[in-house]
Order: C-alpha cells, then sequence, then structure tokens
C-alpha cells in the first residue's frame, strides 16, 4: 500500500513542475494557497491521512485557472455543526471533488466512502449523497476526467499494477461496475 511520503513525491514528481504546485501533509486543516513568485501553490492535506490528502488533491483537480489564484479555490466551506440546508448545499459542491476522490482511493486499492463533514448531524441519511457522488463517478466514466484527474489516476494505477495491460478507463468501469452491483 501506499504511504502518505510517498503520495507526496509522486504528485510533486507529476504537478510540481508543470503546475508550480506541490502537496503537503501534517496541517491542522486542509488548505489551498496559490502561488506566489518565490513559492509554488501549496495544497495543505490534514494530519498524515491519505485519504485527506486525495480529497485535497481532487478539489485542485478540478479547479480552473482562476480558481487556482484564490485562497481555498475561493470556495465557503462552514465547518462542522452545518444545518440540513447549509448540509445540502455543502453536498452539492462536493459531488465532483469526492467522485475524483473515489477513483483514486480505486486505483490505488483502497475502498472509499463519502463524507458528509458534519458530525452534529449524527442521524442524518447520506445516502442520496452517495448516490449522487456515484452517479457522477459513472458520468466521469462515460464522458472523461479532468486533465489533471486524468493524469494523476493514471499514474496511481500504474504505480500500484506496473504491469497491468489495461487502461484505466477499462480499470474503472469494472470497478464501478463491482461497486454498483
Amino acid at each position: 500500500m501506499i504511504g502518505v511520503k510517498e503520495l507526496i513525491e509522486i504528485f510533486d514528481r507529476q504537478f510540481l513542475a508543470t503546475f508550480n504546485t506541490c502537496l503537503i501533509g501534517g496541517a491542522e486543516e486542509p488548505l489551498y494557497t496559490p502561488a506566489e513568485p518565490d513559492q509554488p501553490a501549496r495544497i495543505y492535506f490534514r494530519e498524515d491521512y491519505l485519504s485527506s490528502a486525495l480529497h485535497e488533491i481532487s478539489h485542485w483537480c478540478i479547479a480552473g485557472d482562476k480558481r487556482r489564484q484564490l485562497e481555498d479555490y475561493g470556495y465557503w466551506y462552514t465547518p462542522d455543526s452545518r444545518n440540513i440546508e447549509t448540509q445540502k448545499e455543502f453536498e452539492s459542491v462536493e459531488i465532483k471533488p469526492q467522485a475524483i476522490e473515489c477513483i483514486f482511493h480505486w486505483c490505488l486499492g483502497l475502498s472509499f466512502r463519502v463524507s458528509v463533514d458534519n458530525l452534529s448531524l449524527p442521524e442524518y441519511n447520506a445516502e442520496q449523497f452517495k448516490k449522487n457522488v456515484m452517479g457522477q463517478v459513472g458520468s466521469y466514466l462515460c464522458g472523461s476526467l479532468p486533465e489533471r484527474a486524468q493524469i494523476f489516476s493514471t499514474f496511481l494505477l500504474k504505480r500500484r499494477y506496473p504491469d497491468l495491460d489495461l487502461e484505466l478507463s477499462e480499470f474503472l468501469k469494472q470497478k464501478y461496475e463491482n461497486y454498483c452491483r
């Protein structure tokens, strides 16, 4: 299994030179900071949690050029303790990043589960959110992944299975079909 340090090395090898972006673990909270004249853009992820790193990378993979010029891509974030209405709004912007995160997990041979990121709603039923995320995974598989997600997913899969003679799209379709059964 891949470790956090190796994931950082893989990410930096793929994207530091081409997108002037590096991955940094050990943060108390996730954060994206845009590049400065003397520093690359930085994606900070929580503690040394692999899933946190994959989640933050997924946000970066879908952020366009303008969003990557803004701290945290210019998104709002309401911390744990959202009410139902705010939770639904949060989920609507999390569908695409969590779908990409799911694909990253699958490429690494890890299980994935959606995160509602809200402990104040212990009885909350996330089933619809889960369906929406998996529906987006299916949409990506029928269309195409964002370019950086495609590059990173392919690299993760080749790292895991160096001798695999299967394209990323075929691998993901098989994973998706098995998941949907």
